[in-house]
């Protein structure tokens, strides 16, 4: 038996903004980046809420939320009864707003609170996910809080937000979405359910993405992709992920990494090592015939011959590298600039945080320390 929980209502295409018209008298924390503060595009995204709501805007985010910046976004509600939290941005500003809505819930600083978030990038699914990840600083370690109460109530996907993200961050933001999709596709929690959103976005991901990438003001490849997110974030939010993420967040507190970067050169060394089948195609050991079987399914999806479990895992991993090659990504860390003394200092200490890590528990393949280092080996 399992269990399908959505519950996120979600505004979709052009125009869908002005599902925020619907708000009046309402005390509102928003939560956004930065950079749409400077730009203009926030005040212009505000505008669509009617002027009888009070607004309590906090900006200060960063990449990999720290802990000390949620403490700060709650405080700066002190004196006022928030009845909604509105996230306006990428992942780190939907994650800092859930982490904020979870603590303050918790504390009884929020009570009967209106959960909404508005993605400006096509990547992390957050907001139609029970998934936030906040960054102790002095530790250097990630930690995900997982929890059906920071799900969402309303999702706004209005592709025209996404119109000018530049080309490397709809690089790394969709290869994130891919990681997402394939993961949740080959984890031991899969279900037909969360088979067929991914599969709809793996699709969506090898068709559209590098459109995306080539010409931003492709619309339909730009609605696609905001769509292909949030179909991951589906999908990944029911069956949830693996040590691809899992290293991701051990490995991006180390070396900061852009997330959906990182999980771009992780991957084809996962999708190896969970079927047990090295770079030529040949097996390094027991074939791991069910997840082989599922990425042989993914090729096929594809359009490729995959005609034996081995091959499809080659051809799977080939597409992934054609992939990153148009979208001009790195292929290993040290493309990335990680340094090899820094690499050595820090990988026996992400292999361990990655064995702990709860997205682990779900991976297809049962993972040792030495395993996972290996792999965090191959990728550098």
């Amino acid at each position: 038996m399992y269990n399908i929980y959505y519950k996120t209502q979600i505004y979709v295409g052009k125009g869908a903004l002005a599902h925020l018209g619907d708000y009046h008298n309402q005390s509102i924390l928003v939560v956004a980046d930065p950079f749409l503060k400077e730009s203009g595009q926030l005040d212009r995204i505000l505008e669509f809420l009617d002027t009888s709501n009070d607004l309590v805007i906090f900006t200060d985010i960063v990449p990999d939320p720290p802990i000390d910046v949620i403490v700060a976004g709650i405080k700066a509600t002190e004196g006022k009864s928030i009845d909604i939290v509105l996230s306006v941005g990428g992942g780190s500003a939907i994650d800092a707003s859930k982490a904020m809505y979870y603590f303050a819930k918790k504390q009884g600083v929020f009570k009967d609170v209106k959960l909404i978030s508005i993605p400006t990038t096509s990547g992390t699914g957050s907001e139609v996910t029970s998934f936030a990840v906040i960054t102790d600083a002095e530790k250097e370690q990630k930690y995900p809080i997982v929890d059906w109460d920071i799900l969402p109530d309303v999702a706004i996907l209005d592709s025209n937000l996404v119109e000018t993200l530049p080309a490397n961050i709809t690089a790394d933001t969709g290869m994130d979405v891919l990681t997402h999709a394939i993961e949740a596709y080959v984890s031991n929690k899969a279900t037909d359910f969360s088979d067929a959103l991914a599969e709809k976005a793996i699709k969506l991901v090898f068709e559209y993405l590098p459109r995306a990438y080539k010409d931003g003001h492709d619309l339909e490849a730009r609605e696609k992709m905001h769509v292909a997110s949030t179909l991951a974030g589906m999908a990944f939010n029911s069956a949830s992920l693996g040590i691809n993420h899992s290293i991701a967040h051990a490995a991006g507190a180390k070396f900061h990494i852009p997330h959906g970067r990182l999980n771009s050169i992780l991957m084809p060394h996962i999708i190896q090592y969970n079927a047990n089948v090295t770079t030529n195609g040949v097996r390094t050991g027991n074939l791991n015939k069910e997840t082989a079987e599922r990425y042989q399914q993914i090729a096929r999806l594809l359009g490729l011959s995959a005609s034996t479990p081995v091959l499809g895992v080659r051809q799977l991993v080939d597409a992934v590298r054609k992939l990153q090659k148009k979208l001009d990504h790195p292929t290993s860390l040290s493309a990335y600039g990680v340094g090899l003394e820094d690499f050595n200092e820090n990988k026996r200490e992400i292999a361990e945080a990655a064995l702990v890590d709860k997205c682990t528990i779900t991976n297809p393949r049962v993972p040792t320390v030495e395993e996972l280092l290996k792999v965090v080996e191959q990728a550098f």
